[in-house]
């Protein structure tokens, strides 16, 4: 859709967060060439039913605080298997090496319902296996991140896959690029969220394995963020 609206799909937190409107336009033109890219895989063409979700514009709007730029939300069937997400990332790359960024959101391990807030830098036992499994597949052979699904931890590191599986998309983009990911930012937070991050071709001198903490919000004033 040409004008996406801002959908609060998400629950439990304050008032300001369901303020936010993140009016960005939309590029009919590039989702229509997105769908031709992956075909014969079908991917239907939202026009008027649903808009930018709190999967995307929770990141967007930090990220471009003015909502200045076009934005296409590719919604994720949960029903299909990982190796249909690898290969749906893979078949994406021609958008990404023309110039279009593509950005999955979400986090590695997430596990609402074992939260631990006297944890706030920190993951339990199992959340750091997941993670460090994750991060050697995705920083060696992303090809095979979908091996996760048989790991030991998979049960409480993903008890719902939507934090998950955009995680996919990036590892098939990379495997189409026959590279491996960079890793920007590592850490687990409140016992059972990882903030690890990923990222494919941007130059990064920091060292992230210098610290297991998850690293600190931005400081940016509420007016530039919308809230």
């Amino acid at each position: 859709m040409a004008r996406p609206q801002t959908i609060h799909d998400s629950y439990g937190f304050g008032d300001e967060l369901f303020a936010v409107q993140y009016p960005a336009p939309g590029d009919p033109a590039l989702a229509e060439e997105a769908t031709d890219l992956v075909a014969p895989t079908w991917v239907g063409l939202d026009r008027d039913s649903w808009g930018i979700d709190h999967g995307t514009w929770s990141v967007l709007v930090v990220a471009f605080p003015e909502a200045d730029i076009p934005v296409v939300q590719l919604s994720i069937n949960a029903q299909q298997p990982f190796d249909y997400h690898l290969a749906l990332g893979a078949e994406l790359a021609p958008l990404r090496e023309r110039g279009v960024l593509i950005v999955g959101s979400g986090n590695v391990v997430h596990n609402l319902r074992r939260i631990d807030w006297s944890r706030p830098d920190s993951g339990y036992d199992w959340a750091h296996r997941f993670d460090e499994e994750a991060m050697g597949l995705m920083t060696s052979a992303p090809g095979e991140l979908a091996r996760l699904a048989e790991h030991g931890d998979f049960a409480m590191a993903v008890p719902t896959p939507d934090h998950f599986l955009p995680l996919l998309y990036l590892a098939g983009l990379a495997s189409a690029a026959d590279r491996p990911c960079d890793v920007p930012v590592e850490g687990r937070a409140m016992g059972s969220l990882s903030m690890t991050a990923y990222t494919l071709d941007i130059g990064d001198d920091r060292h992230p394995h210098e610290t297991d903490g998850a690293p600190p919000l931005p400081d940016v004033p509420a007016e530039e963020t919308n809230i």
